[in-house]
């Protein structure tokens, strides 16, 4: 009995964690690992130090979204979707509310310590990255609520995490190789935003009805339809634009192999409306972005190992 209880929490804490859109930093660290062993800097410690903090301060961003959410009533009228642990009353709001200020304190601890380690530029990352985490849903102006979910997602689980992560490993990073990082970071930007924005396509109604305006809720789902068919396919498009500039290895075009999904997922977004449908397809755009990001790793690892 007392088992099962322990496993009962444990479940609950991973459902309010969401650990299924933790490849939203497990894809950009690998990004910045395999750039910085391409570039003979990689520092395994440093590195594995960034991938905990960068996790938990997902973790927390999650956390504080799960909160924020219920106490604003925005998971009032959902159908579907992750976390809602505090609505299917299996966590209390104030042990969401604990696991949020513990996960954000623990990932600032370690982003301080790195700091410590680096230099200047990590300050403004890793201020940025805290200030998502928190105003994501939570504050006076909650991004979310207010049509600024995927540019934000984009920037920090993007470019942000990218050059945040190679820059501790290598503090005397050029700012050519750092505009280069950016530039390599744009394909996964795209995709990991369209993550977000399947959630509030699927969202829509349950969003409108509380007032939360994200992009889908404030432009219509015709809009969102084709924001969703942008951010999938120009993730695509734009990785082989960073190819074409010498900026990626070209046996990272491996990516395509998941365009019949990418293809299908569009597809379901474009004439469906029905949520658990939508809701699976959701989390199949997770799935994406996570075989989508893998199979650059992976590639660029091999030109590495079987230089041609």
């Amino acid at each position: 009995m007392e088992n099962n209880q322990r496993l009962s929490k444990i479940n609950a804490w991973r459902q309010a964690l969401r650990p299924r859109v933790f490849t939203a930093t497990y894809v950009p660290m690998g990004l910045a690992g395999i750039a910085a062993i391409d570039d003979g800097i990689f520092n395994a410690p440093t590195f594995l130090l960034a991938l905990v903090g960068t996790l938990l301060l997902q973790s927390a961003a999650n956390l504080i979204n799960e909160y924020a959410d219920y106490r604003r009533g925005a998971d009032r009228l959902k159908e579907a979707g992750q976390g809602m642990t505090i609505k299917q009353k299996i966590l209390s709001p104030r042990s969401v509310l604990y696991g949020a200020v513990f996960t954000t304190v623990s990932g600032c601890l370690i982003g301080l310590y790195l700091l410590s380690q680096s230099g200047p530029l990590l300050w403004l990352i890793g201020i940025g990255g805290v200030f998502v985490a928190i105003a994501y849903t939570a504050g006076p102006f909650p991004l979310a609520y207010n049509g600024l979910g995927e540019i934000a997602v984009a920037i920090f689980m993007g470019p942000a995490i990218i050059v945040g992560a190679y820059y501790v490993m290598a503090p005397a990073v050029s700012q050519a190789r750092i505009v280069e990082l950016c530039l390599i970071s744009l394909p996964i930007a795209l995709m990991v935003a369209a993550i977000l924005h399947a959630n509030n396509i699927r969202d829509m109604e349950a969003d409108r009805a509380v007032n939360k305006r994200t992009l889908a809720v404030i432009f219509g789902i015709r809009f969102a339809r084709a924001e969703f068919m942008f951010l999938v396919i120009g993730a695509y498009l734009v990785q082989l634009l960073v190819i074409a500039a010498g900026y990626l290895p070209a046996a990272t075009l491996l990516t395509l192999i998941t365009l019949p999904e990418a293809l299908r997922l569009i597809k379901i977004f474009n004439t469906s409306r029905a949520v658990p449908l939508m809701h699976q397809a959701q989390g199949h755009t997770a799935k994406l972005h996570g075989q989508f990001g893998l199979l650059i790793v992976v590639a660029w690892a091999l030109t590495l190992l079987l230089p041609l």
